[in-house]
């Protein structure tokens, strides 16, 4: 069984995909719910199901960052396609990002996504820090005798 080219699958699915999603009102756009797809933008560049070999990069529950990426000679075979790998939440943005793009890197998958995926790493490693509560300012002169005086 031959294969289609991403080509000619962007061409017949780029208006009818179950990954499109799109915007409503005067500035809406189109986007994609593909976990293949880094920047969330419904274009032939980022969608990862056309492509032959994508990487997606996903938060997980206990915090750590799970690196999804798909083997190009496995189109005939959709359940061994992806391969998933946990990065620990331990791991330092640094060593977290260098696990990445190595990983990546060696195995040839795209060079030109290499800064997309390295700001979604870093997107979802800012956003499993706990927020920080900002201490309340103490009061001088007159505010704390005001409020002295309140409270008593």
């Amino acid at each position: 069984m031959a294969t289609i080219s991403s080509d000619l699958l962007w061409l017949l699915t780029r208006n009818s995909s179950s990954y499109l999603v799109k915007g409503r009102g005067a500035a809406g756009g189109q986007f994609s719910s593909d976990p293949l797809n880094l920047n969330n933008v419904h274009a032939r560049k980022y969608e990862g199901f056309i492509q032959d070999k994508a990487v997606g990069v996903t938060a997980a529950e206990d915090g750590s960052i799970v690196v999804t990426t798909k083997k190009g000679g496995k189109t005939q075979k959709p359940a061994s396609q992806l391969q998933k790998s946990t990065i620990g939440k331990n791991k330092s943005s640094r060593e977290t990002f260098k696990a990445i793009v190595g990983g990546t890197a060696k195995q040839g998958y795209r060079v030109d996504l290499r800064r997309e995926v390295v700001a979604r790493a870093s997107a979802i490693k800012s956003s499993q820090r706990p927020v920080r509560q900002q201490p309340t300012p103490k009061l001088r002169g007159t505010k704390a005798k005001k409020a002295a005086e309140a409270s008593a």
